[in-house]
């Protein structure tokens, strides 16, 4: 586990492979695992291209630093919370012991989600805070609070999901990794 620990510090904090140089994260299992979730199409799309721009972008000194870096960052942290399509995937351990403290049930906290999120005029981010708020990033701004974070940019679900949100949004809890969820947890502890 504590190594886990470390590997997950290092993503969260946009650890630099070498000076001051962005490193996306990598998937964290094969391009078309996530389907019928999330398409191979829609990852290449936005991890291998749209992700890694960011870094790319900030690596190389091009546009705008803080906007790239933080896109970086916040894809650092999406990614690697995905895993396969699980049926009945729901949260386990302190996980599951947060969520049911600040919300009594995972239910509650999708609709809570989908309230904030389709709240959201245009795009932006949604994340369960670690003082157990729903919160939002309209643009692409680094945040220390995040434990789970949804891409509410067209990039993350216009491919599978047209203009669909609400049914994106359904569809993305099958694919929460809770062991990394439970990972960010216990690094606040």
């Amino acid at each position: 586990m504590e190594k886990t620990l470390h590997e997950l510090s290092k993503i969260i904090t946009l650890a630099e492979s070498t000076k001051d140089r962005l490193v996306l994260a990598p998937l964290p299992c094969a391009r078309d695992a996530l389907a019928p979730v999330l398409s191979a199409e829609s990852l290449v799309n936005h991890h291998d291209k749209l992700a890694q721009g960011y870094v790319t972008r900030y690596n190389n000194g091009e546009g705008d630093a803080e906007f790239n870096q933080a896109g970086a960052f916040l894809h650092n942290i999406y990614f690697p919370q995905l895993q396969a399509p699980v049926g009945g995937n729901k949260p386990h351990g302190v996980s599951a012991e947060f969520i049911e403290r600040h919300y009594s049930s995972l239910d509650q906290l999708k609709t809570q989600v989908e309230t904030t999120a389709m709240s959201i005029q245009g795009s932006g981010w949604v994340y369960l805070a670690r003082n157990g708020e729903i919160k939002t990033i309209k643009n692409h701004q680094m945040r220390q609070d995040i434990l789970l974070l949804i891409d509410w940019w067209e990039h993350a679900y216009f491919t599978d999901y047209g203009t669909d949100k609400a049914k994106y949004l359904k569809n993305i809890w099958r694919i929460i990794n809770w062991s990394v969820i439970n990972d960010r947890i216990h690094l606040n502890k």
